[in-house]
């Protein structure tokens, strides 16, 4: 029996574990299993979506137990990883039990985290768009500053309340500032004390040209498209600090606002750097097979790993479409080095990018060709709806944009509070049995 052992439930091990699902059928010398401290995978490309209220938060994650049906799935958080032993020690249970799980072959596809790079008051006041978390989180803050402004007592603080800072012009930063922009200017006829004028989105990018990773003239249009719907742009500019007054950019102006929104940085999951593998700005260096060098029957790909591009002589971007890629690769070369065979090179190129600007507008290179308007914002919808997993999650997807169509954005607050001293008590009003503190609301 091989035993394959797969760290992180994102896109690459998620990938990795569904081709080895295939590699699974007919044989039953090969046992694999995912871990991953979340449940499901989120297709983060519509995160934006989930936070501007279009999608229903449920649409775009998929429970890993409907995906795999063969690979055995742990929801555990990963403590401690042992390269030399081909071991990792994982945490799970209410009372944080762990266990020890070995393998004949182990995956690190542990993803990234947000990095804040150190800038006071980031990590104690920013949001951030990563998670499915923070996409619910970031709705329900924008639906807290739709109603705290709409009250007469806070006549004097509207325009602090409702202006966002966006940092990090990426696909990432703007696409959310396009979404919450048509979101928040949209919901103001429901909220008749605050004036159009009140509304101030700001983008702040450090680089000249907002999404470097397309052409130049992409980048451009995208600026203006975004300036035309009343979002401020400011190119050139970084965040120095954040404080509970607002933001303070590197060349000392200050933005008044109660809410700064951060996508302009991550960095790889912490738990890389204490390994003894090599690695390069805190991801573990592989060969082209994906494999780690010294490491026999340790491999990595994803965001936790730096896969050679031998054409280019630079890694591969660490993007969605080249870790589903290297998880597919990965997979026929574990299944190939379990039979005795030789693994084969990593080899891909990126297909093309997009991006949606809001109000229907997008911008897109696919195949070295350029899109803008609504051409690319109906090739971001198409394309990205056939790459969403399962079936069922595709027509719940499909029907939340065609009801989008015909009514307005929903503004229903989400407590995330859940329980609390109500529940404790039960329902007549007696202590519960074995009463649960409640878990702290998320700062907002």
């Amino acid at each position: 029996m091989t035993r394959v052992l797969i760290l992180g439930g994102g896109f690459a091990g998620v990938a990795a574990a569904l081709a080895l699902e295939k590699e699974m059928e007919g044989r039953d010398d090969l046992q694999v299993t995912l871990v991953s401290k979340e449940n499901f995978v989120c297709f983060t490309p519509m995160l934006h979506e989930v936070a501007a209220s279009d999608l229903d938060l449920t649409h775009i994650v998929n429970p890993v137990r409907k995906l795999l049906r063969r690979v055995d799935f742990v929801h555990a958080d990963v403590v401690s990883v042992d390269v030399e032993r081909r071991e990792a020690v994982v945490s799970h249970g209410s009372d944080g039990h762990t266990h020890t799980l070995a393998a004949d072959h182990l995956v690190l596809a542990l993803g990234s985290v947000t990095n804040f790079f150190g800038i006071p008051g980031l990590a104690e006041r920013a949001m951030t768009m990563k998670t499915l978390g923070d996409a619910i989180a970031l709705r329900s803050r924008l639906i807290e500053l739709l109603e705290e402004a709409g009250t007469e007592c806070a006549a004097g603080e509207r325009h602090p309340l409702m202006t966002i800072v966006v940092a990090g012009g990426g696909f990432a930063g703007v696409e959310t500032v396009a979404g919450i922009n048509d979101f928040v200017r949209g919901s103001l006829r429901y909220y008749r004390q605050i004036p159009a004028d009140a509304v101030r989105m700001v983008l702040v990018h450090p680089g000249k040209v907002l999404l470097p990773e397309l052409d130049e003239r992409l980048g451009r249009y995208a600026a203006r498209k975004l300036a035309d719907q009343g979002v401020d742009v400011r190119l050139e500019a970084r965040v120095a600090r954040l404080t509970e007054e607002g933001v303070v950019l590197a060349d000392g102006s200050r933005i008044p606002a109660r809410t700064l929104i951060w996508t302009a940085g991550t960095s790889a999951h912490p738990m890389l750097a204490s390994l003894p593998c090599a690695t390069e700005r805190g991801r573990v260096k592989v060969d082209e097979t994906l494999q780690v060098p010294g490491f026999p029957g340790v491999w990595a790909l994803g965001d936790a790993a730096v896969v050679p591009n031998v054409e280019t002589g630079k890694p591969h971007p660490p993007t969605a479409q080249h870790a589903l890629r290297e998880g597919r690769a990965l997979a026929r070369n574990v299944a190939a080095v379990a039979r005795g065979g030789t693994p084969k090179p990593f080899r891909f190129r990126t297909l093309g990018q997009l991006a949606s600007l809001g109000r229907r507008t997008g911008v897109a290179s696919v195949f070295g060709v350029s899109f803008s308007g609504f051409l690319a914002w109906w090739m971001w919808r198409t394309i990205y709806l056939a790459k969403l997993p399962r079936l069922e999650k595709k027509v719940r997807v499909a029907i939340d944009w065609t009801l989008d169509l015909l009514f307005t954005k929903d503004l229903v607050h989400l407590n995330t509070a859940a329980g609390g001293a109500a529940a404790a008590r039960g329902a007549s009003g007696a202590p519960a049995l074995a009463p649960a503190a409640a878990p702290p609301r998320p700062a907002a």
